[in-house]
C-alpha cells in the first residue's frame, strides 16, 4: 500500500478479505452444541473462550499456508482485536481500561494458539483435554474437558481439510 493510498484512505483494508472467516468463526463459537452438549460455560467468559479457541485454531491453520498464511493470520488477529475492542466499548468500558483488557485478550489468544499448537501434535485428545481444563470456563452441570477437546479436535480437522481460498470466503469444510 503506497503512502498516498494510506494518507487518503483509498486503498482497500486488507483485513476485509478475512472478515468472512472471522464472522464464520464467531457463528461457530455460538453453536449450541459447545454449551449444551460439550459443556463450555454459557457465560460471557465461556463464550470468549470458544471464540478465542476457534480463532486460535484458525490462526494455526492459516500459518501453515506457505507465503500468504502468516499475513492472513495477522489480518484475522486484527479482526479479533477490532471486535473485542468494539465489544468492550459497547459494554460501556472506558478508554483507559479497554486497552488493558484487549491486551489481556490478545495475550490469551496467543497463549491458546501456543498451547493448541503443542497439544495438536499428540495422537489422542489427552493433551487437548488438559488445555481445555486449564484454559476454559466449563459448565458446572455438563462441563467435560474431554467432550470440548473432541469438538475442538474435530473443528481442527475440518480446518485442515479446508482449502485456503475457501477459508478466505468464510467457508469451512464439513
Amino acid at each position: 500500500m503506497s503512502f498516498l493510498h494510506r494518507l487518503l484512505g483509498t486503498a482497500p483494508d486488507p483485513r476485509e478479505a478475512w472478515r468472512p472467516l472471522w464472522h464464520r468463526l464467531v457463528l461457530a463459537a455460538r453453536e449450541e452444541h459447545w454449551y449444551a452438549e460439550a459443556g463450555a460455560a454459557d457465560t460471557l467468559d465461556g463464550r470468549f473462550d470458544m471464540v478465542s479457541m476457534l480463532t486460535a485454531l484458525a490462526i494455526l491453520r492459516l500459518e501453515s499456508e506457505p507465503d500468504s498464511g502468516v499475513p492472513a493470520a495477522a489480518r484475522l488477529t486484527e479482526l479479533f482485536v477490532e471486535d473485542m475492542d468494539g465489544q468492550m466499548r459497547e459494554a460501556g468500558i472506558g478508554d483507559p481500561t479497554v486497552g488493558k483488557m484487549v491486551g489481556r485478550m490478545m495475550a490469551t489468544l496467543g497463549g491458546r494458539a501456543g498451547t493448541l499448537r503443542e497439544a495438536l501434535t499428540e495422537e489422542d485428545n489427552t493433551a487437548l483435554a488438559g488445555v481445555v481444563e486449564r484454559n476454559m470456563h466449563l459448565s458446572e452441570e455438563v462441563g467435560d474437558p474431554v467432550r470440548v477437546a473432541a469438538g475442538l479436535w474435530a473443528f481442527h480437522k475440518r480446518l485442515l481439510q479446508t482449502e485456503f481460498a475457501m477459508l478466505e470466503r468464510g467457508e469451512i469444510a464439513e
